[in-house]
């Protein structure tokens, strides 16, 4: 069985965080903000899982490193659902341009 090439890997990554770069910067829904910045997180796990097969094919460090940015996505995924359902709760609206203050 043939081994996948390093390239593909970097190529879906690469395409994956470009995409995410742009959700982020055109989008004004918070929630397609966030889901953006998973994307980007997901692009970077995928480089480190990748480089860490064809260059310590024996070691487990991108791995361990993966593990550590999903634990990181999740707290912040949460941290950022509770910000948005809250001010959904204030202003009645996600959209960016649609939140001009932050007052308690």
């Amino acid at each position: 069985m043939q081994e996948i090439p390093l390239y593909y890997f970097l190529t879906v990554s690469t395409l994956m965080f470009f995409i995410g770069v742009a959700g982020f910067i055109i989008r004004r829904n918070l929630i397609t903000i966030l889901m953006s910045i998973e994307l980007i997180l997901n692009s970077v796990n995928i480089n480190f899982v990748a480089i860490n097969r064809y260059l310590f094919p024996d070691q487990l460090q991108g791995h361990f490193f993966s593990l550590f940015i999903v634990a990181i996505a999740a707290a912040e995924a949460s941290v950022a659902i509770a910000l948005i359902i809250n001010i959904y709760r204030k202003f009645n609206s996600i959209e960016v341009t649609e939140v001009n203050e932050m007052k308690y």
